[in-house]
């Protein structure tokens, strides 16, 4: 019978070879124990049951053999502490939008710290963004859209699991809010912005919806749709905070600059020093 420890090295040795992350394999390995963190370092000597090791050698499989991404194996991945189902349909939170959700808590706490808010996330996936926001600004209503039926269902889902009041539109970016005549104070989104030629890792390309990846020729379309409508659906004063890609600080500048002419606006970097996050304040 083996243990944990081999188990897990020998996992690891295989995906270095084949140039797959190290680290998921201990996750898959704390899922199919159900052990996690220092409790799955305290017993890496103890012998492992059949089962538990069938399973992770099955899940190991699938990540290194199948291109299949560990949090779709799991079925959900860890955002800003809270556990939000995945699958297919949705795009998995990156550890960036994380600090755009950390600096929009920021934004509330100076603009509009006690107050109740109507906040808006477009195209919100598996509601990361917005059903975190819902949870931590509870005096907040939080309204989330997609284009995506699917997507939204599983955002629904992670909503009831958390226990986050939200509302739910499906929209092709603003349109169904407009048609609301709905007004915010707050709007955040972190659209598809890869450039449809730009190509993409396996991984996420065979495995995740290319609707919540490509953001047209030049990975800005989805920006200008929602900046040429936003006036539309923002109250006075209010806030827009995007997550963007690293290389589109002069691009959303200009769109800034041509579609809020009037407002203040700064490009914050991510821990990564990389230029990912644009605040516009409307005053």
């Amino acid at each position: 019978m083996n243990t944990i420890k081999q188990l897990l090295l020998t996992a690891e040795k295989k995906a270095l070879e084949l140039g797959k992350e190290e680290s998921a394999i201990k996750l898959l390995m704390q899922h199919a124990t159900g052990k996690t963190g220092y409790d799955l370092i305290a017993h890496l000597d103890e012998a492992i049951s059949d089962e538990q090791a069938s399973s992770f050698k099955d899940l190991v499989a699938k990540y290194l053999d199948g291109n299949i991404p560990i949090q779709h194996l799991m079925g959900y991945e860890t955002f800003f502490g809270y556990e939000f189902k995945v699958n297919e349909d949705v795009l998995i939170p990156r550890f960036e939008t994380e600090e755009l959700v950390a600096k929009v808590l920021q934004i509330y706490d100076e603009h509009f710290e006690g107050q109740s808010i109507d906040l808006v996330d477009v195209g919100t996936g598996c509601g990361a963004i917005g059903i975190t926001l819902a949870l931590e600004i509870p005096a907040s209503n939080v309204t989330i859209t997609d284009i995506s039926e699917d997507a939204l269902g599983v955002a629904q889902e992670n909503a009831k699991n958390l226990g986050a009041n939200i509302t739910l539109i499906q929209s092709d970016m603003l349109v169904g809010l407009v048609e609301t005549q709905q007004k915010f104070d707050m709007l955040v989104s972190n659209p598809p912005y890869i450039p449809a030629k730009e190509k993409v890792e396996s991984l996420v390309y065979d495995n995740e919806p290319h609707l919540a990846l490509f953001g047209g020729e030049d990975g800005l379309y989805f920006y200008r749709e929602i900046l040429k409508n936003a006036k539309q659906i923002l109250k006075s004063p209010s806030v827009i905070a995007f997550e963007h890609a690293y290389h589109h600080r002069a691009g959303m500048a200009e769109l800034v600059v041509k579609y809020f002419p009037d407002s203040k606006f700064e490009t914050i970097k991510d821990m990564q020093g990389r230029d990912r996050i644009t605040i516009i304040i409307n005053e």
